[in-house]
This record gives structure tokens, sequence and C-alpha cells, in this order.
């Protein structure tokens, strides 16, 4: 086996080298096998391996990653461009508001993305920069968002909370058990937290959880929108395209949980949750103004 580093691609054996990981450590242990800190580069998990398990991923097989990703996200991108030119208010929104003509104007709603992960969070902005979405996102570690999220909410006031990161549940653990995933009882104190600044599921939608998280419990802390109902690997834009529906689509709407699920990568069983109505407002008079004005 050629030497592993960290930084370097690879996949794991044992799974049939289905998901491709980032090396982000290397713990050497006195008269122990080496062991292997993974992070998904696509999918939310952390997980460690032995080095026989893991295999580099150079060439041929790092394009085939790559590939197939691109086309997953680019299929939900490109259907939401297409809704927008159909002239739903799926269409992109630039900053606050944009104004449509001489009569209406409108105004998306506001999203507000804690994430565990620096890399994930860079690469959810993109993709709500590339959709035109009103977000605020920082880096925040699972542990500490339960601490953080008050005065943020306080701060950003946002339509929209998004509280994700890593998870995992531990093998041949209780599924019910809060205390078999690595950070679910943190996603879990953070939805209780904003709860208490914004008790109404409608005036504060909220996603909550990542690759495999304790899908129930989450909903009970008062999720609107939650992973992972089949205790799954979730696709890291996943909530991007969660919050993108829920923020473009009409306040008088309540917007189908078939629907919603549909536009995410991972489907039905990585994402589920409860009717909600949008964050999308219309208004009057519009200005006729085309360049888009920060509230």
């Amino acid at each position: 086996m050629s030497e592993i580093k960290i930084g370097d691609l690879v996949a794991r054996k044992s799974y049939k080298c289905d998901i491709l990981f980032k090396v982000t450590d290397i713990i050497n242990q006195s008269g122990k096998e080496t062991v292997y800190i993974l992070k998904g580069v696509n999918m939310r998990i952390l997980v460690d391996a032995p080095g026989e398990d893991l295999e580099l991923q150079t060439g041929s097989d790092l394009r085939k990653f790559e590939i197939s990703n691109r086309r997953a996200v680019r299929k939900r991108m490109d259907g939401i461009v297409r809704q927008g030119k159909a002239g739903e208010h799926s269409r992109g929104i630039r900053n606050a508001f944009l104004y449509r003509g001489p009569k209406t104007f409108g105004r998306s709603g506001r999203i507000l993305h804690l994430d565990g992960d620096q890399d994930y969070l860079d690469m959810c902005m993109e993709a709500y920069r590339e959709m035109g979405l009103n977000v605020e996102g920082k880096h925040v570690p699972e542990s500490e968002q339960p601490q953080e999220v008050g005065q943020m909410l306080r701060e950003y006031l946002p339509d929209i909370l998004v509280l994700t990161g890593h998870d995992a549940i531990e093998k041949n653990r209780d599924i019910n058990d809060i205390e078999s995933y690595r950070n679910s009882k943190y996603y879990v104190a953070a939805v209780k937290e904003a709860r208490k600044f914004e008790s109404s599921y409608d005036d504060l939608v909220i996603f909550a959880g990542a690759c495999q998280s304790h899908f129930e419990a989450l909903l009970e802390a008062g999720a609107n929108y939650a992973s992972s109902p089949k205790r799954v690997l979730i696709h890291a834009l996943d909530p991007v395209f969660v919050c993108q529906k829920i923020a473009c689509s009409s306040v008088d709407s309540v917007v189908s949980v078939e629907d919603l699920i549909s536009k995410t990568i991972t489907g039905i069983e990585g994402i589920g949750g409860l009717q909600t109505r949008g964050k999308y407002r219309e208004g009057l008079p519009g200005t006729g103004r085309t360049k888009a004005r920060r509230r």
C-alpha cells in the first residue's frame, strides 16, 4: 500500500469504495495499528479506519467520483433554474429583495447556516450564492452550537435556521439511544435552544442533522426538517436544497414534504420533515428597479 498522508483522498475497501474521503488526521498508537481519521468529501460523515482498509484514489477513480457528484448536484441546480424561468418563486433572489417590475417586488426567506465543518460550509455557501439566496453562514463546531445559536438568532433574525456538520451512529448500538450518535445530542440541544427564541414552526423554520442523525429526536426537539430517517448518509448540499425550497416558496402556500424531499440528492431515506409554510413574500408597489437592495 502506498503511504497515505493527511490531505489524501481515499475510499474504504470494506465498503466497496462507495464514498470518497479526505484524510484529516493520522493517529499512531504505540503497539497498535495506525488509525486514519476520514471526512466525507461530499457526504456529511466523519469516521476512522485502519490503513489496510484504505485505497488511495487517483486518476480515473477520482474522476469517477467527481463526475457522479457533479451530475447529482447539477441535476438539482438546473431544475431550480428551469422553475425560475417558468415564473415560480424558486427563481434566484438577489440579496434581501428582488424588484420584479413596476407592479410588485418580492422578498425571499433569510437563512442562517451553522456548520460544524468549514469545507462543507464553503461548499454550501457557493451553492447558496449561485441560487441568489439571502444567507449568513458561520462555522460553529457541533458541540458549541447549543451555546451559540441563541445569540446568532438574535443577531441575524433569520427566517430559516440550519444546524449541521458531521454525525454518525456507532456500530452495534441502539439507534433509539441518543448517546449512540457522534453529534445528534448537540443538534437536539441546539434545536431546543432555537425554539426558546421562536416557538412557531412557521416563523422560524429549522433544518437539523447530518449523516445518520437521530431523525426522530430532532423532530421531537422542534426541527421542521431533519436527517436521517433511515440512518443513511446525506449529501453535504442537502440542507441547501431544503432551504432553497422553503425560502422561495410563497408564504401563502404549505410546502409539500414530498416535493421538498424530491429536490434533495439523498431523498426520502436521508431527509424528512413536517408540512411548513414558505417564506417568500410579495409586496406592492414595485419601483421598476432591476437592481436589488439590502434591507
